[in-house]
């Protein structure tokens, strides 16, 4: 998994499944993680519930997440405040 670091922010890569039936990081995706979200991807619930699930396994604020890029797509570029590389590389197992 590739994670940079900038301005004492993280970012990587998620790949998001939509619709499915609990929310779950299954593991590694090609260059990122791959999440499963109970949400559909409309109106930005999938984002809303990617950016609580990734603050909540990571205790930081959910301000401290954000979606960098791809907000409309699957594959997405995320940045998170205040957590150390480990702790992102710990997601996966």
């Amino acid at each position: 998994m590739q994670i940079t670091s900038k301005d004492g922010k993280l970012s990587f890569t998620v790949r998001v499944q939509p619709r499915v039936s609990r929310d779950e990081i299954v593991g590694e995706h090609q260059d990122g993680l791959k999440i499963r979200l109970t949400a559909p991807p409309v109106d930005d619930r999938a984002n809303e519930a990617l950016r609580k699930l990734l603050a909540s396994r990571l205790n930081v604020p959910l301000a401290a997440v954000r979606i960098a890029a791809g907000e409309h797509s699957r594959t997405k570029r995320v940045e998170i405040f205040g957590v150390t590389a480990a702790m992102i590389e710990a997601l996966r197992e």
